[in-house]
């Protein structure tokens, strides 16, 4: 199982789990459209977007247990 963190790479978090996306745009964040996803983190495009980083990985991690 992956563990998500505001330090990973936008891309390895789309790359991980297919749901992330779907977690990424609920916050308004497109970031499969975004050339800066490979190498943006987390927690940078999530301030880019004026969202709160913990509030992203949480989600992110929850989805990664809904998978185990």
């Amino acid at each position: 199982m992956v563990r998500f963190s505001k330090e990973m790479s936008i891309f390895e978090a789309l790359e991980a789990d297919d749901a992330a996306r779907e977690v990424f745009e609920s916050h308004g964040m497109s970031c499969c459209l975004c050339i800066g996803a490979q190498s943006e983190t987390i927690e940078a495009g999530a301030i880019l977007h004026q969202v709160d980083p913990d509030l992203v990985v949480g989600e992110l991690n929850r989805l990664a247990g809904e998978g185990s």
